[in-house]
């Protein structure tokens, strides 16, 4: 049992490598065949490395190995060279080294668990079953006497005494309760002798044992024995079997040898082409991939060259292949573990140089001489230089230009000052230093014409600001449409190798089950494939890393053929442009919105420039002529730059519409003032009328208000008229009211020329013709005229003047209303009431005027004839009088106003007689009787009848003087 591990007669090789060494050399080295040996071997030469042989047939069996090894266990219990019998029971059994000697686990050999042996368990279950199945069915044959049956049975009595602990198949001094039950502890505490009883106790314990040992040897002899015969006639058929196995030998020997030449005939050509086969292709790949190596090792040289030129795209691209076939192709590579970060470093190079490229470029492109040629500047470096920068999605380049306009748009204006200025001779430079004091001495054609140069430089910098950003949005749009396309395919070809996967499968099991079993022109048809494949996969690529040249030259020779406004772009986008269809449509905006900032740029320098030289009130000092002039200019640059930009920019409108309010403040105030200076010294008597004035009149009257072009003296010159024609229509009028009309259509046309003040010039000449109707009125009806000029007293005739002046006025309303409507914006149409409310009062002013006169002969009536009475002689000096009166009164208004306004007022003054007179013949108590006082009325009557229908235009006038008398009840 244990004395296997603690003594073992094998002695132990020196070296640890001498196990697995000898198991190799068995394997490979071929011993002749040898006789069987004897049934004892020879005992041990003491040859350690002949000791770990494993058996063989074949091998020399004369060697002794440790499978030859045969221990007796008595004899090993009961070692005869011990001096004595120690008392202790280990050292007793097992010798004297057990307790000092330990065995080191060996390093080779494997912890062997229970877990080991699960597998074979699990196989030999079932078998054991159907084992003991078969036992039960079978029962065994009785082929032993009595006697031994018998001696059988006595050995089974003997062995009986053996504790059954000992019998069991788990049996394992390991295990301490095992342990524990055959050696109690109980017969050692006393360990070293002491104690006679326990010392006795222990000897008896080993006397037993010895005897259960001796038991086991006995039935074990017993048990050999009866096996007596089958042993010895095992070895009496050892020799049969011994030649048995040299015909075997020979056998294999010659089945070997016929092997061999079956290989060398058949098999070894045949893999020897393969073989070589194999190798060429192998050779063919490592040729490829030096020849790969050996441009990828050009790359850095190859970018260079090409930024050398400016080739931004193609060294981008270079570098990207160049990274490609170093990630998948030449990965793991020694000599270019450093050549990717090189790489990267110099693809940020690239981006640096490109940015500053792009910076040159638009620094070169704005500040090129303002010529009216709007061409971009070398549109095939601009689109490469936008590409380059798309693929390494420096998405903010655009910003730069941004920078360059704004620069570029200071750099105008003040490039256009220093010329003009150096141009005017009034002005030295040498004393005036700042070039904004320069501009200010500067007269009005003078600055007039330097602001139309700015507009104009301007006007072409938008031009070719647009050109170049409609460029650079033309090659985002086509990297937007081929991404689109490059999606759409991809898509279909996903739906192509779906539709097309069953079938190829099916195809490829079709073809290897139809296959005779050929496997060496198998490899010889991958072999070809394979070398077919790499020449035209392999160098392709790496000729397209090796001459990028070329590439660029292709793209560029097919520019021509591209139907886009950027030819040959789209055959410098590949799939390796990562921007997605937001990113591109974002920057296609901004780059919109940046045509849109230029616009704005040019505005505010503009409004700058325009701040700048109306500092001192230079602007609001203009005439009307002069700033119509300036404010058409801008209108048209304002126009301008919307027509090229496409969106209104507000600064440069904003500016013109502030100082615009200016002028107009000014020119309401100088033309109110004027007006009131006027009707200040107006001493209301008809003016005549020059024919500049009746010129202007009739030529509103063509349909247009406008104030006509002054025409060159004549040789006659044309005599003033004594009325204003409008319309056929004779009006005298004052001269206040002449230039008032004159003031007026220079509201109207200075609305067409700034149509930006409208509404402000709709407010101001309403506020006008309500100051001339207020003021007019306080002159004439409120006889402020008495004390302002000095008139004696307000005449009818000075009544009826200004009614007509206020009738003129009224006319031509209508007019001035028709023509801010047709220059108004419908929403702004409510402020057109203004001119309602003027037609209102003035019409109520004509209404006061008249009623004034009326009152005028009614208060004389009521005079008169408050002291009329019915005697001789007829006429009456009363009705003499009062005919008297209404002749002048006829004469100071019939040349003044129409036929028509003249006998409304007559009448209206006839009743006003009549009221008067049947007042006083009722006072007198005078009726219709026919009597001799009726006779004398009937007579003055008829004589004040025949006086008022005798004056011009009253001729056909319905007196009714029936109603004098009372009607009779």
């Amino acid at each position: 049992m244990a004395s296997s591990h603690s003594s073992s007669p094998v002695p132990q090789s020196n070296s640890s490598d001498a196990f697995f060494k000898k198991e190799v050399d068995a394997t490979k080295h071929f011993r002749p065949v040898q006789s069987l040996p004897d049934v004892c071997p020879k005992e041990p030469t003491g040859n350690p490395n002949d000791l770990h042989d494993s058996p063989s047939l074949v091998v020399d069996q004369q060697r002794w190995t440790i499978y030859h090894s045969k221990v007796n266990l008595p004899a090993a219990l009961n070692d005869p060279r011990l001096a004595k019998r120690e008392s202790d029971f280990f050292t007793k059994t097992w010798g004297m080294d057990f307790v000092d000697t330990e065995v080191t686990p060996s390093f080779y050999l494997p912890q062997i668990t229970k877990e080991d042996f699960a597998l074979y368990q699990q196989e030999i279950t079932p078998r054991e079953k159907v084992h003991e199945r078969c036992k039960n069915i079978c029962t065994p044959k009785d082929t032993f006497d009595r006697t031994l049956l018998h001696t059988h049975d006595k050995s089974r009595t003997d062995l009986e005494q053996v504790p059954k602990i000992f019998m069991k198949p788990d049996f394992a001094l390991e295990d301490s309760l095992t342990f524990n039950a055959v050696l109690p502890w109980s017969h050692f505490s006393t360990a070293g002798g002491k104690g006679n009883r326990d010392a006795a106790s222990s000897k008896l314990l080993q006397e037993k044992l010895s005897h259960y040992l001796d038991i086991v040897e006995v039935n074990i002899a017993h048990q050999i024995s009866l096996r007596s015969e089958a042993f010895f006639h095992a070895m009496t058929s050892q020799h049969e079997l011994q030649d048995y196995l040299r015909k075997t030998s020979q056998a294999v020997k010659l089945l070997r040898e016929k092997i061999s030449k079956i290989d060398k005939v058949m098999c070894e050509g045949s893999l020897r082409v393969l073989r070589l086969s194999l190798t060429r292709n192998n050779c063919i790949k490592v040729y490829n991939k030096l020849k790969l190596m050996a441009t990828v090792h050009q790359t850095q040289p190859t970018v260079q060259l090409l930024l050398s030129t400016s080739e931004y795209v193609g060294a981008l691209d270079l570098i990207a292949t160049t990274q490609e076939v170093l990630q998948q192709e030449l990965q793991g590579i020694h000599s270019f573990r450093h050549l990717g970060s090189q790489l990267c470093e110099l693809e940020k190079l690239i981006d640096k140089m490109m940015i500053a490229e792009f910076s040159t470029y638009a620094r070169n492109d704005l500040n090129r001489p303002l010529e009216d040629d709007c061409q971009i500047l070398e549109e095939e470096r601009l689109v490469s230089l936008v590409f380059g920068l798309l693929k390494q999605r420096k998405l903010n380049f655009y910003e730069i230009y941004g920078d360059e306009m704004i620069n570029t748009a200071k750099n105008i204006i003040k490039q256009c000052v220093v010329n003009t200025v150096s141009q005017i001779e009034e002005i030295d430079t040498e004393v005036v230093v700042k070039l904004a004091d320069q501009m200010r001495m500067m007269n009005f054609p003078q600055w007039f014409d330097l602001l139309k140069n700015i507009f104009s430089k301007f006007t072409i910098f938008l031009k070719r600001v647009k050109a170049t950003l409609n460029t650079i949005r033309s090659v985002v749009f086509l990297v937007l449409d081929k991404n689109q396309k490059t999606r759409e395919s991809r898509d279909l070809e996903d739906t192509l190798q779906k539709n097309s996967a069953k079938e190829s499968v099916v195809d490829s099991e079709v073809a290897y089950l139809t296959h005779e079993g050929m496997f060496i022109s198998d490899a010889f048809g991958e072999a070809d494939s394979q070398r077919n494949a790499s020449p035209s996969s392999e160098p392709c690529s790496s000729d397209s890393v090796s001459e990028p040249e070329g590439t660029t030259d292709s793209s560029s020779s097919k520019e021509h053929t591209s139907s886009s406004a950027t030819p040959g772009v789209e055959m410098m986008i590949g799939e390796d442009m990562k921007l997605t269809d937001l990113e591109l449509v974002r920057l296609a905006n901004n780059i919109q919105e940046l045509l849109y900032n230029a616009s704005d740029i040019c505005h505010d320098r503009s409004v700058k420039f325009l701040m700048a030289r109306a500092k001192d009130g230079f602007l609001e000092k203009l005439n009307s002529s002069e700033f119509v002039t300036l404010s058409r200019l801008m209108e048209g640059f304002i126009l301008d730059t919307e027509q090229i930009c496409g969106r209104k920019s507000m600064s440069l409108r904003g500016a013109l519409q502030s100082q615009a309010n200016r002028f107009v403040n000014r020119f309401h105030e100088e033309r109110k003032t004027k007006l009131s200076l006027l009707l200040d010294n107006e001493r209301w008597k008809q003016a005549e009328v020059p024919a500049e004035f009746q010129d202007l009149v009739d030529s509103v009257s063509d349909g247009r208000i406008s104030l006509p072009e002054k025409k060159p003296t004549a040789t006659e010159e044309r005599k003033p008229a004594e009325f204003l024609i409008v319309e056929g229509q004779k009006y005298a009028t004052v001269g206040t009211v002449l230039l008032l009309i004159r003031i007026i259509l220079e509201y109207c046309q200075c609305v067409d020329n700034i149509p930006s003040i409208t509404t402000d010039m709709l407010t101001r000449l309403s506020d006008l013709l309500k100051y001339f109707n207020s003021r007019s009125c306080q002159l004439v009806l409120g006889a402020g005229a008495l004390q302002v000029v000095g008139l004696k007293t307000i005449t009818t005739k000075n009544l009826a003047l200004s009614s007509r002046c206020l009738q003129l006025i009224v006319h031509y309303i209508p007019i001035i209303r028709a023509h801010f409507e047709a220059r108004l914006q419908p929403k702004q149409f409510s402020m057109l009431r203004h001119f309602d409310h003027i037609t209102k009062d003035y019409h109520d002013h004509i209404a006061e005027i008249s009623a004034k006169l009326v009152a005028i002969m009614d208060s004389l009536f009521d005079k008169l004839l408050s002291k009329y009475e019915v005697k001789a002689p007829v006429p009456s000096a009363c009705f003499r009088n009062i005919c008297k009166q209404m002749a002048k009164m006829h004469e100071a208004i019939y040349d003044l106003l129409p036929e028509e306004q003249t006998q409304m007022l007559f009448l209206r003054i006839n009743a006003s007689y009549k009221l008067h007179l049947k007042r006083q013949l009722a006072h007198l108590n005078v009726v219709n009787d026919g009597g001799p006082l009726n006779g004398l009325v009937t007579s003055d009557v008829a004589f004040y009848t025949g006086n008022l229908q005798a004056l011009k235009g009253l001729n056909n006038l319905d007196l009714n003087m029936a109603e004098i008398w009372e009607q009779k009840r």
